[in-house]
């Protein structure tokens, strides 16, 4: 079972000296540096390494301006290290394969790499639509909602246009994408979710304990922050305590790692989803491999070990390329040994940003300063350290390159510095807790939300996103937490051996954003939202958190707020006087990342879209030159032509003929079959259809139909009933999933208290129908001797289980589509091949014939069977003649409202047949009926035509449609006009049933 899916193993840090030309590259690192990798942004060629993101290398070769914002088109680079990133949104690849919205954070470097900036004109450097920055002062919060509504005439000559050719970001090649994607399923004792110190501790436990284990990790390296820390755990580093753990782990088989996977959702039923990039780090997938996976997980516990998250502070001019979070520069020095400018501050409110600062002195990187918000606590040696001081404003167009400090003296003092690295405390990870409408609830010793009790079912979460922001906590919370889920299971687990870590208290002061001057504080950095759109939102009234987030988009990015939305409560929490969780939160939702479209689509592409099924007849009716249609999703044949046969008219008289004067088979596999069986079957039968089936007799078969709950038609069909507890309902073809679905409700959620079991049987059962005078004798020379066919033992609307060709069970229903005495007989799919070939050879003696859906319909039209044309939606029980079904004994799904005085007027619709007055002209369907003389217009329409045939047996078309009082104007003459041709034929209006009105022959 064990795979890593081609994840290398990692372990201690790469030592080697920065290649030249990158000039802000450090040493060591989790990166390869002795192999160099060529990759191109905007046109330029630049190098990385193995272990490179295109964020770290671009950062690497001095490159800090990635993208623009939505809105105003401000310059932006990455802001974060991973997928929670909101600025550094780029294009990669090119031609077929281009791919819009992907975050430089983690796409992962390789050679050949192409990417271009997006959402510019005509380049990143000089992008026109900055202008939008300018005009900032009408573009505020909720702008569009009070500009776009005058003057009316606006609308659709200026206003969409603008907006449909500025919304978006990113483009789409128009091509189409030459990759594989694909579907899976995967089932586990225990999802573990995320790789960090509470992941891997976890993952030991379980595995140790041999429980089924799956450990899904969004990067491309396990180890989460552990390798991108400098802190040590045992003899080593937290890098070489990863390695070792993944190393373990990958040998047991009871455990599967998969990196490059990011778990998007927690849905109904413990099921949890998961995208896993198989070949998103390739330039073009390996053969016959998909470029992603999406992975529905079935695991009986899931532990959430999805870290913490860096939320930033906001001050005047805060979005300039080079401000970055303080743990996402740690990151890319520790990791990718990359810094994003030679001299960096740090602007903390919390001692992980002196940890940050520690980092950088350790690699020989200059920090200008460190300016704290507090006002007390240790000093750090070795740069200047501003206490009680904030940043209130930065420098440069392009990129940073210096800010403005105000002291806690009140003085500002001008500080110059390439990077900036902001850190205003650690939210934890909290989305997939919330997505079945969990609350998170605030925790003041984090001074953040945390899980709260209602989590999704079978779901518990460990280490930092559950407020262990230690590496000693975190590993302990991800032991313990793997124990207790494993226990709930019966496994008994004991918690890994865990090396000693560091265990520093988290000292944070709350400091949301810094009150200063008139200039923009950028909160939502992709969409553009300022703590002053806050305020205006504020000021309007739109004060609750979901208003807040409409109004002014906050949160509403590819991001979906993880850096943004802490800020935008407290701000509002402050106008409105209230304290944050007493504000409250939005509801997060799936998917936690943005997911292709393709990915959700998987191999449902292109002809695959909507796969095509074969009947079991299939490979004989290609044989015989068969021409098909699809019908549903089936590849059905039409007809059967023969040699001479020019017109496929001649083909299909030819097999309707045969049929009424002999015999013909055809394969009626497609329509829907359903098992329904329990001891209250009958009853639940009899609460779906309209008429009544609970004292339908065993050994019969019944006609039903089906209302929706407007009471409208919604399907008919025949159901058998083969025991007292035992019923096999057939269901039109193109309705099968429809009136599966609809019952699965019904027994589910309408009537959960019945003992009753369905179950879809189509691809079950292979079933043909025989037709014909002949029919009783060409069956009795397949059917075993010990059965008695003959119409006193098994007559019309009987059924009954019996055995073919020398004892392969099978079951016979004696029911008719044609008029003609005819059968059903239906075998398990993989002798339906078998069948028709033995049913041809038996009928060679009666000259038979196999017919398709043409020469079927001719027959069904002939004798006046309602089909798809006519149940339609929109016609009742009445208009199809059939108001005596709808039993007024019981009640039924739709009988109540069928009764509705508008439905059953006598001048409604009602089916009847027709026949042109001359009979060489053909009827066309869709054809309005108009009386003789009046205009052909919508007000004098008598109703319409639905099906209509060439009848072989009567020598001229004939027709089925909905005419108003049709009852009672049989005889009359009226026009069938069709106005698409500008062509109308008079027609007279007759009994729908052409052929053996009485029924004699199907009773034969």
């Amino acid at each position: 079972m064990n795979r890593i899916n081609g994840q290398p193993l990692g372990g201690t840090e790469a030592t080697g000296a920065p290649r030249s030309g990158q000039a802000n590259r450090l040493s060591g690192g989790q990166i390869d540096h002795a192999k160099t990798l060529n990759f191109r942004f905007d046109g330029k060629t630049f190098q990385g390494h193995p272990g490179d993101t295109l964020a770290s290398a671009l950062l690497a070769n001095g490159v800090r301006l990635m993208g623009r914002s939505f809105k105003y088109h401000r310059p932006r680079g990455p802001l974060t290290s991973g997928s929670e990133e909101p600025n550094a949104l780029v294009e990669l690849r090119s031609g077929a394969r281009q791919e819009p919205n992907t975050r430089a954070t983690v796409a992962e470097l390789f050679d050949g790499l192409e990417a271009m900036s997006q959402n510019r004109w005509p380049s990143l450097s000089f992008d026109a639509l900055a202008i939008n920055d300018r005009l900032s002062t009408f573009l505020t919060a909720g702008f569009y909602y009070k500009t776009f509504m005058w003057p009316k005439a606006f609308w659709e000559k200026l206003y969409e246009p603008i907006i449909r050719r500025a919304a978006g970001l990113g483009s789409l090649s128009m091509e189409t994408d030459p990759d594989l994607y694909d579907k899976g399923f995967l089932h586990a004792d225990l999802l573990i979710v995320g790789s960090g110190p509470a992941g891997l501790a976890a993952a030991l436990t379980a595995g140790r304990a041999g429980a089924q284990v799956i450990l899904a990790e969004e990067d491309f390296l396990f180890g989460g922050r552990l390798i991108a820390e400098t802190y040590r755990l045992g003899s080593g580093s937290g890098a070489d305590w990863a390695a070792a753990a993944i190393a373990e782990l990958a040998a047991m088989p009871n455990v599967r790692l998969m990196p490059r996977t990011t778990v998007i959702g927690a849905f109904d039923h413990g099921i949890t989803g998961a995208v896993e990039r198989v070949s998103d780090h390739l330039a073009v997938p390996a053969a016959g491999k998909p470029r992603q996976i999406l992975w529905r997980i079935y695991a009986k516990r899931t532990l959430l070990c999805a870290g913490a998250i860096e939320r930033p502070i906001p001050f005047e001019n805060n979005d300039r390329p080079g401000i970055l979070l303080a743990g996402a520069i740690r990151a890319y020095a520790n990791r990718w040994a990359a810094t994003p400018g030679k001299t960096v501050a740090i602007f903390t409110n919390n001692d992980d940003g002196l940890r940050t600062a520690t980092d950088l002195i350790d690699k020989g990187v200059s920090v200008a300063a460190v300016i704290d918000t507090r006002p007390e606590g240790k000093t750090l040696a070795g740069t200047t350290h501003l206490k009680g001081a904030t940043v209130i404003d930065s420098a440069g167009r392009l990129g940073l390159t210096g800010i403005t400090v105000r002291l806690g003296t009140g003085e500002t003092r001008q500080i110059a510095c390439t990077a900036l690295g902001v850190s205003g405390g650690w939210n934890p990870n909290v989305h997939l807790t919330c997505h079945q409408r969990g609350r998170p609830v605030w925790d003041a010793k984090i001074a953040a939300f945390v899980p709260g009790a209602d989590l999704p079912p079978s779901m518990s979460v460990a280490g930092a996103a559950t407020g262990d922001l230690t590496t000693s906590g975190a590993l302990a919370s991800g032991a313990a937490g793997a124990v207790a889920a494993l226990d709930a299971l019966g496994i008994t687990a004991r918690a890994a051996e865990l090396p000693e870590a560091e265990d520093a208290p988290v000292n944070v002061t709350p400091f949301w954003y810094v009150k200063h001057g008139k200039g923009r504080a950028w909160i939502d950095q992709q969409n553009d939202v300022t703590v002053k759109d806050v305020k205006l939102a504020h000021q309007e009234g739109y004060r609750s958190v979901e208003h807040l987030k409409r109004y002014t988009t906050l949160g509403m990015a590819t991001d979906q707020g993880k850096t943004s939305n802490m800020a935008g409560l407290a701000v509002m929490a402050e106008l409105t006087s209230k304290s944050i969780p007493a504000t409250g939160t939005t509801i997060f939702r799936p998917p936690y990342t943005p997911v292709p479209i393709a990915t959700f689509a998987g191999r449902s592409a292109g002809k695959d879209f909507r796969p095509v099924r074969q009947t079991p007849s299939h490979k004989w009716a290609a044989e015989q030159g068969a021409v098909f249609v699809e019908v549903g999703m089936w590849k059905r044949a039409q007809w059967f032509p023969r040699q001479g046969e020019t017109h496929w008219r001649q083909s299909v008289d030819r097999e309707v003929l045969a049929t009424r004067n002999s015999v013909g088979i055809c394969d009626v596999t497609t329509l829907g079959k359903i098992d329904v069986q329990g001891t209250d079957a009958a009853e639940f039968l009899n609460r779906v259809y309209a008429n009544p089936f609970a004292k339908l007799a065993v050994g019969k078969v019944r006609y039903g139909l089906m209302l929706r709950e407007d009471g409208m038609a919604m399907d008919d069909g025949t159901t058998a009933r083969l025991a007292e507890d035992h019923f096999v309902t057939t269901t039109t073809t193109a309705n099968a999933v429809g009136v599966y679905r609809h019952m699965e409700f019904c027994r589910q959620c309408l009537w959960p208290d019945l003992d009753v079991q369905i179950i879809s049987t189509t691809e079950a059962w292979a079933q043909f129908s025989v037709a014909g005078p002949n029919a009783r004798k060409l069956l009795q020379k397949i059917v075993d001797p010990g059965h008695d066919i003959s119409n006193e033992a098994f007559p019309y609307m009987g059924c009954g289980e019996i055995t073919v060709c020398g004892g392969l069970r099978a079951r016979l229903f004696r029911i008719s589509f044609s008029g003609e005495l005819a059968y059903e007989i239906a075998v398990p799919t993989r002798y339906g091949d078998g069948l028709i070939r033995a049913m041809v050879e038996a009928g060679k003696q009666y000259d038979s014939v196999v017919y398709g859906t043409e020469a079927l319909g001719v027959m069904r039209i002939e004798k006046g069977h309602a089909a798809g044309n006519e149940l339609n939606g929109t016609t009742t029980a009445r208009n199809l003649g059939m108001a005596g079904m709808v039993s007024k004994k019981k009640d039924a799904i739709g009988s109540t409202l069928s009764e509705r005085e508008g439905l059953n007027r006598d001048d409604v619709l009602a089916l009847v047949g027709f026949r042109p007055v001359d009979r060489s002209r053909p009827l066309v369907a869709g054809s309005h009926f108009i009386n003789v003389g009046a205009e052909a217009t919508a007000a004098n329409d008598q109703g319409y035509m639905t099906s209509v045939a060439f009848s072989p047996n009567l020598g001229h078309s004939v027709g089925l449609g909905f005419l108003k009082s049709g009852g009672a104007r049989k005889g009359e003459t009226l026009r069938a006009v069709n106005p698409l041709n500008n062509e109308e034929v008079e027609v007279e209006v007759v009994s729908a049933h052409f052929i053996d009105p009485e029924g004699d022959r199907l009773r034969a």
